[in-house]
């Protein structure tokens, strides 16, 4: 059998060529190319995966301080208000109490008394403001105002240590420390009224067995650091409300009977601030041997008072 020989011609092999020359390059390129998108996946995966774990791990550590954080506020269980610079809720307690105790509104009939500031007004010692002010100084600073602050702190401190003997031997005392029949009922009949509206509408465990230690008279200071004490309020806050509500009584007695004006009465109270503060670190940090009164006048008034011919107070 005769063989047989394919002529290609050669424009046909020209033509030829280039076409496979030229696939070949094709699929080197594509092989090339998807080699690449390859590696980018991969360093696309890895980058993502690196960055998963770092958000896991700071998720985690947030996590952690956020249960840390809360099991400390639930143990130490702190006050909001004292955080943010407020008053905490035991202060505000105080003060609102305070407020009320020692308010001219609370009925332990202080309006009816005067300490005899109505005899002297009549003898001519208070005529204004300025007399009225001078007056007050000094029964504050150096007479009765004083020793019933250091009463008050006295008691204070016995109550909350549950001293019974203490505070018999204080409220015995105290009673028979003032100078005059008409001073010794305005002080005993204010702490009974107050001694009875705290146990009738502040009541407090251990208030009533407080009461029974002291085991008779019991005067107004005492009534009040005795009271304060059983509602664990601080002494310092107790002695300048105290002094602020005794320094108000002697002035609204002095303008209904000067007469004086309430602006007047105002300026008399801003001008004694700074005294009544003095007043009240003293008291609180004196002792029983610190008592004594140099007011030979106003004790006096107290007992001219019994005897004088028209009168508005009872003291």
């Amino acid at each position: 059998m005769p063989s047989m020989r394919m002529v290609i011609p050669a424009t046909i092999i020209t033509t030829i060529m280039p076409l496979a020359t030229t696939t070949v390059i094709t699929i080197t390129t594509v092989i090339t190319i998807t080699t690449v998108i390859t590696i980018t996946t991969v360093i696309t995966i890895t980058t993502v995966i690196t960055i998963t774990t770092v958000m896991a791990a700071v998720m985690m550590s947030i996590a952690t301080t956020i249960t840390a954080t809360h099991m400390l506020m639930t143990t130490n269980e702190p006050d909001l208000a004292a955080i943010r610079g407020g008053m905490t809720k035991s202060e505000a307690a105080a003060l609102y109490r305070l407020m009320t105790w020692l308010s001219p509104s609370f009925p332990v009939g202080a309006f009816s008394y005067s300490s005899g500031i109505e005899w002297a007004v009549e003898a001519g010692d208070i005529t204004d403001a300025a007399s009225l002010r001078g007056w007050l100084a000094a029964m504050l600073a150096d007479g009765s105002g004083f020793c019933d602050g250091i009463f008050l702190a006295q008691t204070h401190q016995a109550a909350a240590a549950r001293d019974a003997a203490r505070l018999k031997e204080l409220a015995e005392l105290a009673a028979a420390f003032v100078p005059s029949r008409e001073r010794q009922l305005e002080t005993t009949t204010q702490g009974r009224a107050f001694i009875d509206i705290a146990c009738s509408a502040w009541n407090v465990a251990g208030l009533e067995t407080l009461i029974a230690s002291c085991d008779g008279p019991i005067v107004y200071p005492v009534a009040v650091g005795l009271v304060a004490a059983a509602h664990g309020i601080p002494p310092e806050p107790v002695l300048h409300a105290f002094f602020h509500a005794v320094v108000s009584n002697w002035i609204s007695a002095g303008a209904r009977l000067i007469p004086l004006g309430q602006t007047d009465s105002q300026r008399v109270l801003a001008d004694l601030e700074p005294l009544v503060t003095e007043t009240a670190r003293r008291a609180g940090a004196a002792s029983l041997e610190d008592l004594g009164s140099a007011t030979f006048r106003a004790d006096l008034a107290t007992l001219r008072h019994e005897t004088q011919y028209t009168r508005l107070f009872r003291s």
